[in-house]
């Protein structure tokens, strides 16, 4: 048995030798013809590594060959298809601007586009691929509006604006997360939920964004100074009303309550204040005034 497994593994090392051999015998081929048609072999053996490798060897040799486009279209799906996607979006790119007017150009265009969506990161990466990618795809629905990949690219962009959603998301709540009542970081909580608020309109995020908007903003006027506590507490209860008349059934809305009927109150005490501060200084005035009028 152990002989038999011996001369197996014998059998299929020599026979990978072989093969090694002849790639490269093709890669030393001085033949542009004889290199195109192992690299078109390798191709649709689903063998893209060599393929590969002998395309981008041909194709800066090929200027005018009429084999050119065809091995263009190839060399880009064998980096597609081994996952170097942001260098098959530059072939895809480059095949259509090159053979703009082929029967593939469409297919270039839009493969161009979905090698962007395939090397779009994780939400808590950089999005700029993500952006570029859902550019791409919706310049290509605008240009073909009835292509058969309609559906195709709906789904993905709706897919990526969901990872920039929750990129989003995890940053209004970061920042507030990490604000130890810092005034700076409570004023961007707020902005960033509000920048939410705007971009994602229908996100199911945005009944907890609301309550954290109240939050953020109820602690910024506790850690505000003084003379601005009046009109940041006002935003706070604006930014109550807004919770309860979107989801006057939030489970939020309890603990957005006390924030509320808290900053309410401190708003009425510092009405009060500013107005028994005013009457002094209108007192003081009087006074002034008075004494500066007297006769001598």
């Amino acid at each position: 048995m152990k002989l038999k497994e011996s001369i197996l593994i014998c059998f299929v090392a020599l026979l990978g030798l072989s093969s090694c051999g002849k790639f490269e015998k093709f890669r030393k081929s001085a033949s542009l013809p004889v290199k195109y048609k192992a690299a078109v072999d390798y191709y649709k053996k689903k063998d893209f590594n060599k393929a590969g490798i002998l395309f981008d060897e041909i194709l800066p040799l090929m200027k005018g060959d009429s084999t050119q486009e065809m091995a263009t279209y190839y060399q880009a799906y064998c980096d597609f298809n081994l996952g170097n996607f942001t260098v098959a979006n530059a072939h895809f790119k480059k095949f259509y601007e090159v053979f703009s007017r082929s029967e593939y150009a469409e297919e270039a265009i839009y493969m161009s586009a979905y090698s962007m969506y395939k090397d779009s990161p994780n939400y808590n990466l950089d999005q700029t691929g993500t952006l570029t990618a859902i550019e791409e795809l919706q310049s290509y629905l605008n240009n073909y509006p009835d292509t058969k990949f309609k559906d195709e690219c709906s789904n993905m962009i709706r897919e990526l604006r969901r990872k920039l959603e929750r990129k989003a998301y995890e940053k209004a709540k970061l920042y507030h997360k990490t604000s130890s009542f810092n005034v700076a970081s409570l004023k961007s909580s707020v902005i960033e939920i509000t920048n939410f608020q705007r971009d994602f309109p229908d996100s199911d995020f945005n009944e907890e964004m609301a309550y954290l908007k109240v939050l953020a903003q109820f602690d910024l006027a506790n850690s505000t100074i003084e003379s601005k506590q009046k009109e940041r507490y006002s935003d706070a209860s604006k930014f109550y009303l807004d919770l309860v008349d979107k989801y006057p059934q939030s489970p939020f809305l309890k603990d957005a309550e006390k924030m509320y009927e808290k900053s309410n109150q401190e708003v009425e005490r510092i009405a009060k204040l500013e107005a028994e501060q005013k009457a002094l200084l209108e007192k003081e005035k009087s006074n002034t005034s008075k004494l500066t009028t007297s006769p001598q």
